[in-house]
């Protein structure tokens, strides 16, 4: 059984300690610098010069400083920047200055997994991954909760690389739902493998492909859209909730016994092989070597997909029906 950590079994004091300093103010840069000032954490925010969500740092009440500047100042880095942007970033900035002993966080493991960063051997090295989005670890934390955080250690240099990492945990509110061991490699290829085969891969393409079954088929563009994408939300959270099966529970016979029928008919073997596919590639890192390749041309296949998403014609219909909700 694994053992699940909360905030009694941490030192929120290792944390409070350091300097922290958090490179990138996106996603998880701006939600993670927010509830470890609110823990009582000592923070600076690292931006490469002309960066432009240096504004809304320095809005926020942060000191911003060069990536360079906050190596030499900091002794916890932790990195928040893009994947595809954090090996350089070491490279150039981090590693020509940081102090020996000071403990270098990522958020993801696919950099230290697939060796993009080789870090030196006197740095703490070690993840901790919330489980959901940056605006969730926000709004879960301001609300007196959290999200759950994965967490794993890579190098223990001093000794006290998995209490840092508890701490840092606990001090973004992890503690306070549970925080679960795993490995660099476990979290990576997971999180790869899921990004694609189910969560931001194949939930939006079945959501297209049922609006576009309905609306070719002559129903209402509006219908469609609330059939085949809102009502994702409620099943969402009833899972989120209940689990699967106890999701079943409280669906009517009707909607229950569609899935009996329509479920395996869209999940077939051929999807299974496919996932077995996927997974293969992300292990094998080529995936990862895509995503810097796409990366180091300026993106023309993400950008590419980027201008087909929002010219699909469920967008236009989103928009309006997004805007008959109330305040």
């Amino acid at each position: 059984m694994m053992r699940v950590y909360f905030d009694a079994d941490t030192d929120l004091s290792l944390v409070r300690s350091r300097k922290v300093a958090i490179l990138g103010y996106g996603n998880q840069g701006r939600p993670q610098a927010l509830n470890l000032r609110d823990s009582g954490v000592g923070v600076r925010v690292a931006l490469r010069p002309g960066a432009s969500s240096a504004a809304r740092a320095t809005e926020d009440g942060f000191e911003v400083v060069t990536p360079a500047e906050a190596a030499v100042w900091a002794d916890l880095v932790v990195m928040l920047a893009p994947d595809e942007e954090q090996a350089a970033i070491y490279r150039d900035a981090l590693a020509p200055n940081l102090k020996p002993g000071t403990a270098l966080a990522f958020a993801h493991g696919l950099n230290i997994h697939f060796k993009l960063i080789e870090p030196r051997l006197d740095l703490d090295v070690f993840l901790v991954a919330p489980k959901g989005p940056g605006t969730a670890l926000r709004d879960t934390f301001a609300a007196g909760s959290g999200l759950i955080s994965l967490f794993a250690v890579a190098q223990d240099a001093s000794g006290q690389a998995e209490a840092l990492a508890l701490s840092y945990a606990s001090a973004i509110g992890s503690g306070r739902v549970g925080i679960l061991p795993t490995s660099f490699a476990e979290e990576c290829e997971a999180d790869l493998f899921n990004e694609q085969a189910v969560l931001w891969g194949a939930i939006p393409e079945l959501i297209l492909a049922g609006y576009e079954t309905l609306t070719e088929a002559g129903f209402s563009p509006e219908v469609a859209y609330l059939e085949c994408l809102t009502e994702v939300k409620l099943i969402a959270d009833l899972i989120y909730a209940r689990g699967i099966a106890g999701m079943r529970e409280v669906i009517s016979n009707t909607a229950e016994f569609g899935a009996l029928k329509g479920g395996t008919r869209i999940v077939t073997a051929d999807t299974r092989t496919e996932m077995r596919r996927i997974l293969r590639e992300v292990r094998s890192g080529s995936f990862t070597r895509e995503l810097i390749e796409d990366a180091g041309a300026g993106y023309p296949r993400l950008s590419a997909s980027r201008e087909r998403a929002a010219a699909h014609p469920i967008e236009e219909v989103g928009r309006t029906l997004r805007s008959l909700k109330q305040p």
